[in-house]
């Protein structure tokens, strides 16, 4: 059984609250608009890191992420990516990605909106964690953390950072 963190849209933004949240992660899972590297780096001192980049991340975020990434996680398959689109009409790139690779879990970002979802149509889990970032139109700062098996995803929290305009 593996922890993992959401998080998305920091926009730069990361501080001792976040911080503790991914120390106490196997797996940390970030969906974009990272802001720069140095925060990537603060993360990965500290757990296992995926990401992808999103629209406002500089060449040198997307020099070491990729616009969607694929990986594999106590058997199952995850799609990143930071744009998807409403469910279940996704963007041309994401059901592309969805339709080629069957992921049973897609994690993405962009709209600031925190939301969980089952897809039916396309038979997998859609999370999007929020913004963890101080930039933005969302009012509360949000990330997302569960458990996952083998049988599936567990304990899943919603975890507010506080308002978006406030230092924790």
């Amino acid at each position: 059984m593996k922890k993992i963190l959401l998080i998305s849209d920091t926009h730069s933004y990361i501080d001792d609250t976040i911080l503790k949240y991914v120390k106490d992660s196997d797996i940390t899972i970030h969906s974009g608009d990272v802001g720069n590297v140095k925060l990537i780096d603060n993360i990965r001192k500290h757990t296992l890191f995926f990401g992808v980049f999103g629209n406002i991340d500089d060449y040198k975020v997307r020099s070491i992420l990729k616009e969607s990434e694929i990986i594999e996680i106590e058997n199952h398959k995850f799609l990143i990516t930071h744009i998807a689109g409403k469910s279940p009409f996704y963007n041309q790139k994401t059901k592309k990605l969805i339709n080629n690779e069957k992921p049973n879990i897609l994690i993405y970002g962009h709209s600031h909106l925190l939301k969980v979802e089952f897809d039916k149509k396309n038979n997998l889990t859609t999370i999007n964690p929020g913004a963890a970032g101080r930039h933005g139109f969302h009012k509360k700062r949000t990330m997302i953390r569960f458990k996952i098996s083998t049988e599936g995803l567990s304990d899943m929290e919603i975890i507010e950072l506080g308002d978006r305009g406030k230092l924790s």
